[in-house]
């Protein structure tokens, strides 16, 4: 055990250990902040914090390969990051949650001062 580790007390130790995650809840923590791992997800996410879209229009509007950002959907899909709905043949993607736009937003933030 490290020296800073024994100058803890008891219930310091504790809380710190109840804190940090660690099994189920830290590969789901991992999934979630691998979202943001991605430049062209991010310009994903940051489009679908304004608007519902589809795979054409989020192309079109960041001028990125419809393939590509198929691709990218799928994942963030996968991960839970959006839902998707259909109106007549046309997909729209939005984000599941504004918490992840918060998120974006928080990073910003960050990043600002």
């Amino acid at each position: 055990m490290s020296n800073a580790y024994l100058k803890l007390n008891d219930k310091t130790g504790a809380m710190v250990e109840s804190y940090v995650p660690d099994g189920e809840l830290l590969d789901e923590l991992t999934g979630i902040f691998s979202i943001f791992s991605d430049k062209t997800r991010l310009r994903i996410l940051s489009s679908l914090t304004i608007t519902d879209m589809c795979v054409s229009d989020i192309s079109a509007v960041l001028k990125i390969n419809q393939t590509t950002v198929s691709h990218q959907l799928r994942l963030l899909r996968n991960l839970g990051a959006v839902n998707c709905y259909r109106c007549g043949k046309i997909v729209y993607y939005s984000l599941k949650d504004e918490l992840l736009g918060d998120i974006l937003l928080k990073g910003i933030e960050f990043l600002s001062k």
